[in-house]
């Protein structure tokens, strides 16, 4: 064969992929990055890890049970008995599924009496409950904003607000964490611009644990003429005396704060996510919002178990007190021990700041060694540099669990960055990520 035709011809190693086909080749995860070089390190993945049963301040994992700091029940309501019989009654009565989308024939009672009961707590005029957290997210601010609007949101709030505020077609910009200055700015450069304006923040922030400046947000969606959106994932049930969110913590008017937007799926024990607010907005949602319009309509047994769950709550505070000590506590603990806790305040979510992404990722299969589980946040999900095990507490949670907790923490950081260098040492070429 001459030079030519050799020149001419495919190397035969090489499979072409169709353009339309996935390959993983093509992928851009960390994630799937950081667990294929954590397996060649001889890290178990600490992802997808299957419980047997509920999460408490306990999992059971294969048959062991860990201290869990990986549960979003923050109130120790989920397998309440007063739930399991509600909602055992109402798949009697209405099956699982809402059986279609609620505009065409899946509306049913539980679904009203759930957003009734929200509104009412909260002390808006409305409220409408959709399929998924995310969706709600993604859905409101895709539908209500639009070219010539503008979208400003906290830089670190949670990607279903971002997907949302792309998905509007609208100016968006990021502002600085929890930087009202830097939310000025912005403002002063770009409402004059746009027809509509909305700021979009959490209530308290998922991956810090720390608490929005509502108060300054509300005066300057006022001056700026805005919309105002808070997302109240983590801060309802949360904060506050009763867990009234940030309008009980700040005291607010619920009237200040056009979007009050939270999950089903953490205090509520559910699945799905509401928005509340003026009921013509809300009316114009339920007409409109094509995560509630073209999606089925919300379990009407999911319902019911939140609607209970919001029950328990408000009649039982001291699970919003215990919650809110046992939080204080690991975070004075923490500290007490010289970790970097970040900017938490020690409300249900405390990060401990690790620093890089393939020690954090070690650390927490260390962790999961000693019968603690938790998980880690590296890159992208957060900066590189700024990689942590995020702690979730909850009102079942114990102080000696917590000093169990830390002192091992303290003890494994060493060893896993140990671990980590000698590894990099070895292989130069092939360490990073």
């Amino acid at each position: 064969m001459n030079s030519t035709q050799n020149t001419s011809e495919t190397p035969s190693p090489v499979k072409q992929e169709a353009s339309g086909s996935y390959s993983k080749v093509r992928s851009k995860l960390a994630f799937d990055r950081l667990v294929a070089l954590g397996e060649k390190m001889g890290m178990e993945s600490p992802l997808f890890l299957n419980a047997d049963r509920a999460a408490k301040a306990t999992i059971h994992i294969k048959g062991k049970d860990y201290i869990n700091f990986s549960t979003y029940d923050y109130l120790d309501i989920n397998t309440h008995p007063e739930i399991t019989a509600a909602v055992v009654k109402a798949a009697e009565i209405f099956g699982t599924s809402a059986g279609a989308s609620r505009l065409v024939g899946g509306e049913r009672s539980p679904h009203r009496l759930l957003e009734n009961a929200i509104s009412e707590f909260l002390g808006t005029e409305d409220c409408i409950v959709y399929v998924s957290g995310h969706a709600t997210n993604v859905s409101t601010l895709g539908f209500l904003f639009g070219a010539r609007d503008l979208i400003l949101y906290d830089n670190l709030a949670h990607n279903s607000l971002a997907q949302g505020a792309r998905l509007s077609g609208a100016a968006r910009f990021a502002y600085a964490h929890n930087d009202c200055d830097d939310l000025e700015r912005l403002l002063k450069a770009k409402r004059a611009d746009h027809k509509r304006a909305v700021i979009v923040t959490e209530g308290l922030f998922s991956m810090d644990g720390n608490i929005s400046d509502i108060p300054r947000l509300i005066e300057l969606k006022k001056q700026y003429d805005c919309m105002l959106m808070v997302d109240e994932a983590h801060s309802f049930g949360t904060i506050g005396e009763h867990g009234g969110g940030v309008r009980e913590y700040f005291n607010v008017d619920p009237n200040d704060i056009d979007l009050w937007m939270s999950t089903l799926s953490k205090t509520l024990c559910g699945c799905g996510g509401y928005i509340a607010g003026r009921k013509d907005l809300i009316e114009h949602l339920k007409h409109g919002s094509p995560g509630f319009v073209f999606s089925v309509g919300l379990s009407p047994v999911l319902a019911v178990a939140s609607y209970t769950a919001l029950q328990i709550m408000k009649r039982e505070p001291e699970r919003v007190h215990r919650l809110q000590h046992i939080s204080q506590y690991f975070l004075a603990y923490a500290k007490e021990k010289g970790l970097n806790t970040g900017e938490s305040q020690g409300y249900a979510i405390v990060p401990i700041i690790t620093g890089e992404s393939m020690m954090t990722g070690f650390l927490a299969t260390q962790l999961f060694s000693r019968g603690i589980y938790v998980m880690p946040i590296t890159f992208p999900a957060v900066k590189e540099g700024e990689a942590r095990l995020r702690f979730f507490l909850s009102a079942s949670q114990t102080e000696e669990n917590v000093r169990k907790t830390i002192d091992a923490l303290v003890e494994e950081m060493p060893k896993a960055q140990a671990i980590v260098d000698e590894y990099r040492a070895a292989h130069p070429e092939g360490s990073s990520y």
